[in-house]
């Protein structure tokens, strides 16, 4: 199956690098992709734009698809399902939840000159950076793109309920399953709470388990391709 891998906020598609072949030796075609304002050299980019690429591949692949999104791109991959269920298999959830219909997209962090820079790794502290050493915590803040602050602040709409019948593995890295389970059922995760089919899946990383877990996520991936 085509496999779309959509990272999150200050990463391009080579954020799928380790992951890639793990994924081929196991059968699928992984197709990473970079994101507009996110690679490109663009800092106009807006998050229609970004949606647009995500549903371009979704359209460009040869049959269904499992569409990957990373963090809070997890929404960028709901958009995708909201624009394509009929060709969409299942939507991989990692590390992120989808936003809302209406909510802003990733306003997290102050914007400046127009884009949303990289904060450091203070607001990361703890669960979600602890399997990254210094030298991956250097290397990655290195790379980080500055996200366009008309994609952070971009407002997600969301227009077919078909998406709530294509199915969702949630990928639980720095959180336990039991903890996202706990979340729904508070009604912290409104979007997942209509999902039909609804799976969990348990890896035991930070925030970016492609980076210090590639193996083990590629594994749950190719899994997700033919668990119903």
């Amino acid at each position: 199956m085509d496999i779309l891998l959509v990272a999150g906020l200050w990463l391009d598609g080579s954020a799928w690098d380790e992951v890639v072949p793990e994924l081929e030796a196991l059968g699928h075609r992984p197709v990473p992709i970079t994101l507009p304002g996110q690679g490109d050299g663009s800092t106009s980019a807006t998050l229609d734009d970004q949606v647009a690429a995500v549903i371009d591949a979704v359209d460009a692949a040869p049959g269904k698809v499992l569409v990957v999104g990373h963090s809070a791109a997890s929404s960028l991959a709901w958009l995708a399902a909201d624009a394509r269920p009929e060709r969409v298999a299942k939507v991989a959830l990692v590390g992120g939840f989808p936003s809302d219909d209406g909510s802003e997209y990733a306003d997290f962090f102050e914007t400046k000159d127009g884009v949303m820079p990289f904060p450091g790794w203070g607001p990361f502290e703890g669960a979600d950076s602890v399997d990254l050493d210094e030298e991956a915590k250097q290397r990655i803040a290195a790379a980080a793109i500055p996200v366009p602050e008309q994609v952070s602040k971009g407002v997600v709409r969301l227009r077919d309920e078909r998406r709530y019948d294509v199915p969702v593995v949630l990928v639980c890295p720095e959180y336990t399953p039991a903890q996202a389970k706990e979340w729904l059922d508070a009604g912290q995760l409104p979007e997942l709470s209509r999902v039909k089919h609804l799976e969990y899946a348990d890896i035991d990383s930070g925030h970016w388990p492609m980076f210090t877990k590639p193996a083990e996520l590629a594994r749950i991936l190719a899994a997700a391709t033919t668990e119903s």
